[in-house]
């Protein structure tokens, strides 16, 4: 039996600003999974980012798919769980479950969507070679009466339009603008696009860490990840997320720099109640499991929180940091008790609504 065509989706660089001149095209960039539908000789099928199956996640998606798609098309996008206050990153994990009985009942109290972005296939032929200015033009035609669950993304060419959409659509959980060249072909797999995301920064109390996997694996003592803290109005000292930006020289001389912190470290502890797996997600402690740490060893030492540093960050979910943070420097001249919530900006929000409107 033919195994299934898979494509390995395109990806974007990182980029610090919007471009000033040039022909791209301008796009919101959605905090979801990636995922490409195919409608061919084989079926309906998702596909991952990393070329894995999404359909028994999303079975309402799935049934979309078949019934509005035609065949020989193949659409790369993004699904998202949109509410009224904006996307919901949380809703959208809790998506990813083994039981079939707990799916389809998060499929029904909360449905998914899938934005379009770029069209790959189409009547049964190839367009990836056809310029990205084309293909949207090809996929604005065919999803032009669509309806929920399958959604167009925005699409501008003017800077100042883009320029604002970075500004204002944080506020509905998105989270930057993506640029893409017009005259380009879609490479699978190559970085050949652009994403400008929002960058912040915040002084976090480093109270613990992880070991790099060469330690686990007998070398010598290198920090893996740092966990950094804030402090919330109840003067508790939250996990919000780590930081691991660093080569390996630094990683062991952060294991000898941080060595005395270790010393009694867990008396009286802020997080010393997480050694039970009793809280919930709202409290999760730092070495928790989850079905994203792919068996990965999340266990964590504790350190004195007596250690400040600033980190580079795009966007807060919740009380945590959404992705890895950027170690920026130590702070010697910061307590750790001034590392709260409310040095973070606080975004206004945004009306979902109006975003798939623009």
């Amino acid at each position: 039996m033919t195994k299934p065509r898979t494509i390995l989706p395109m990806l974007a660089k990182v980029a610090e600003r919007l471009p000033g001149e040039g022909d791209f095209l301008f796009e919101p960039k959605w905090d979801g999974f990636r995922a490409i539908a195919f409608h061919d000789e084989a079926g309906v099928r998702i596909q991952s980012r990393d070329e894995k199956p999404l359909d028994r996640y999303f079975p309402d998606l799935h049934a979309a798919f078949a019934e509005c798609l035609p065949k020989g098309c193949v659409l790369d996008g993004e699904i998202v769980i949109a509410t009224p206050s904006g996307l919901d990153f949380d809703a959208l994990q809790q998506r990813v479950h083994p039981a079939a009985s707990r799916v389809a009942r998060l499929a029904a109290e909360t449905p998914a969507a899938f934005v379009a972005f770029d069209i790959l296939r189409l009547d049964g032929r190839d367009c990836m070679a056809r310029p990205q200015a084309e293909r949207r033009l090809l996929l604005e035609a065919l999803l032009s009466g669509a309806e929920p669950p399958l959604r167009l993304t925005p699409m501008t060419t003017d800077h100042t339009l883009a320029q604002r959409w970075l500004q204002h659509f944080e506020g509905a959980g998105l989270d930057g603008v993506m640029v893409k060249p017009a005259e380009g072909p879609y490479q699978p797999g190559k970085r050949a696009m652009f994403k400008v995301k929002h960058v912040r920064t915040a002084d976090c109390v480093v109270a613990g860490f992880r070991w790099h996997k060469s330690t686990v694996e007998g070398g010598p003592d290198a920090i893996g990840s740092l966990l950094l803290g804030l402090y919330d109005d109840a003067g508790l000292l939250q996990h919000v997320g780590m930081t691991s930006s660093f080569g390996m020289e630094a990683r062991q001389k952060l294991a000898a720099e941080l060595a005395p912190l270790r010393k009694r470290a867990m008396e009286g502890h802020p997080w010393m109640d997480w050694a039970s797996e009793s809280n919930d997600d709202t409290h999760r402690m730092p070495g928790a499991r989850s079905r994203w740490s792919s068996g990965k060893d999340l266990s964590w030492e504790p350190l004195r929180t007596e250690r400040v540093c600033e980190v580079k960050y795009d966007h807060l979910q919740g009380n945590r940091f959404r992705h890895g943070t950027t170690f920026m420097r130590w702070r010697q001249d910061k307590p750790p008790a001034a590392c709260t919530y409310a040095q973070l900006e606080v975004v206004p929000p945004y009306e979902l609504a109006r975003v798939f409107g623009a």
